[in-house]
């Protein structure tokens, strides 16, 4: 984490300044008072809290050097109880202050759009896919989300090679985010007879859904076509044509959607995945940084590119990117991943603190 005690002077000055600022009758009157008055606020709360975590960081040097030189026991304990209230105090402070300085970003508080895939492995990579949308399903179900089906191309035994959906919840996007990327399951297949562990991948992208105010799309650059959906059949069959396939003529980006029974219900899916799709794509046009990541996340479904690897015969569950793992597949795979993503969420955090700038920090706060 960044030594934030050590940059209190420089914060110190920052405050000072602004502070002269805020008496200063040009200031007030100016058009950027109010930028001035909320940058002002916030060095403040970082001031006041670095302050206290410097007070609570040498007490706790005290209570440390007194244990080492104390005899009484008596006093022992008084000095034990006395650290461990100084230390919790020091973490609630770090925390308040990596959330200061560090906050959520906006994004991550909007629904998300989860694409699954399936890679490397045929019909088992297939299945794997499904067993990935149940967990997400799972995942989602236990925070309250709402999760509707917006893209789905399942296979005659029960997988999907690819299968979209809108996950709707107040930070939904934040919760699923860490998923995008290459997973990798190591299994024995049903339909193995020698008992031959398989490897296969899929891969998972995440993002934030789009709102009509994030993007715009001109309707002339769109070509929809419909068609009869391909169900299961029997009963099921859509004997009208309710399935609708959008083009983005000039990005290419194509959506189908045929899940609803109602061509307008799947033109609406539609939009609502190629509005996301589209603001990705025009990010990544601005942000060489952003088209990397998304690259990451759609991957090419090779081995090498895995992000987590789900081994059933050692009922180990490994993400890679934080050296994290678990021996409870089963349990992972029904939705109880919240442990993993507060270790990705941590680990974000501690990269994004130890690459931060004070000096640029102060100047756009």
């Amino acid at each position: 984490m960044l030594d934030i005690l050590s940059e209190v002077p420089k914060i110190r000055e920052e405050y000072e300044e602004l502070e002269q600022k805020m008496g200063n009758p040009d200031v007030i009157e100016g058009s950027n008072y109010q930028e001035v008055s909320q940058k002002y606020s916030k060095i403040k709360d970082l001031l006041q809290l670095v302050e206290e975590l410097e007070d609570v960081t040498e007490r706790i040097d005290e209570n440390e050097e007194m244990l080492e030189s104390e005899d009484d026991e008596e006093m022992i304990e008084l000095v034990k109880e006395e650290l461990a209230e100084n230390k919790e105090r020091q973490e609630e402070l770090r925390s308040e202050i990596k959330e200061l300085i560090v906050p959520e970003p906006e994004e991550d508080k909007k629904n998300a759009i989860l694409e699954i895939r399936s890679g490397t492995g045929g019909d088992e990579s297939a299945l794997f896919a499904a067993d990935l949308l149940r967990l997400y399903r799972r995942y989602a179900e236990r925070h309250g989300y709402e999760v509707e089906t917006l893209e789905n191309r399942p296979t005659s035994i029960g997988g999907f090679t690819q299968v979209s959906v809108a996950i709707e919840g107040e930070g939904a996007y934040g919760q699923f985010k860490y998923e995008s990327g290459v997973h990798r399951v190591q299994r024995v297949p049903e339909t193995e007879s020698s008992g031959r562990i398989h490897t296969s991948t899929a891969t998972v992208a995440v993002l934030p859904e789009a709102e009509d105010v994030d993007v715009e799309i001109d309707e002339n650059d769109v070509r929809i076509d419909t068609f009869r959906s391909s169900g299961p059949g029997g009963q099921h069959a859509n004997v009208t044509d309710s399935a609708v396939r959008m083009t983005h003529e000039p990005t290419d980006i194509v959506v189908t959607c045929q899940d609803e029974s109602s061509q307008h219900k799947n033109r609406k899916k539609a939009w609502r995945v190629l509005r996301s799709r589209y603001k990705e794509k025009i990010e990544e046009a601005r942000a060489e940084k952003r088209e990397s990541k998304r690259r990451g996340q759609i991957g090419q479904a090779q081995r090498s590119e895995k992000i987590r690897t789900y081994n059933f015969p050692q009922n180990r569950v490994t993400d890679h990117r934080i050296s994290y793992t678990t021996h409870n597949i089963e349990a992972i795979l029904e939705g109880e991943i919240d442990d993993l993503i507060t270790a990705l969420k941590e680990a974000e955090e501690e990269e994004k603190l130890d690459n931060l700038d004070i000096s640029e920090l102060l100047a756009r706060s």
